[in-house]
């Protein structure tokens, strides 16, 4: 199958099984977006879900956020890891939103990189999910599943980003970034991967993942 015929064949596949696609975090606004997003950081979508509705219950905009101290902040959302440093990212961002944008979120790579705690996958996913301004945020599962499908070397996800928006059709990929996301999660996890249910790393993989994977059930199958 040539690179182009796999292209087509994720495309078709994710389309066929994600018609409606959920967004990972709950929000209602690019405000409340970008806080989710920086909360996710090494912690899960579904603990991110769990604590944003009490951060957003005291402050759910830049204004509200900054009457609330770092400590106060940081209590709340402990139960995502690593609080210390995105407490200091969402009280310092909040108080540039206001000093520097009217309390609104910019729709640019170059300013939400400039706030603090927000790096470029951040960035990618507010201009997205929030804007509709095309962007291919890359996890890891797109990491991942990227490289799985031979689609890129797998270097770095710089790399893989670059890679990803060179093959697929730019009017795809806000689409395509979150659809990846899902089928990354339900069909071709890094752990408990069973290859018979990944129908597109099956097609199309990577014949020395491919290799390793039955290489690693033969060896389980004689234990």
């Amino acid at each position: 199958m040539k690179k182009q015929e796999k292209v087509n064949f994720v495309i078709q596949t994710l389309e066929e099984l994600y018609p409606v696609i959920p967004v990972p975090l709950d929000h209602k606004d690019p405000y409340t977006l970008l806080i989710a997003v920086l909360m996710s950081a090494q912690s899960t979508d579904v603990r991110v879900n769990q604590i944003t509705p009490l951060l957003f219950e005291r402050a759910d905009n830049p204004y509200d956020m900054i009457r609330l101290s770092v400590e106060e902040i940081r209590e709340i959302i402990k139960p995502v890891g690593l609080s210390p440093m995105k407490a200091k990212g969402i009280y310092g961002l909040s108080h540039i939103l206001i000093d520097k944008h009217n309390g609104l979120v910019p729709k640019t790579y170059e300013e939400l990189e400039e706030l603090p705690a927000v790096g470029h996958k951040t960035a990618a996913v507010v201009l997205s999910q929030a804007f509709g301004i095309p962007a291919f945020p890359v996890d890891t599962h797109i990491h991942r599943l990227m490289y799985r499908w031979n689609l890129t070397n797998g270097k770095n996800v710089v790399q893989t980003e670059r890679d990803a928006k060179r093959l697929f059709p730019e009017e795809k990929w806000n689409e395509l970034h979150l659809q990846i996301i899902w089928y990354g999660r339900q069909y071709s996890p890094a752990r408990g991967w069973d290859l018979e249910k990944d129908i597109i790393t099956k097609t199309i993989g990577r014949k020395t993942v491919l290799a390793d994977y039955h290489k690693i059930k033969t060896r389980r199958g004689k234990a």
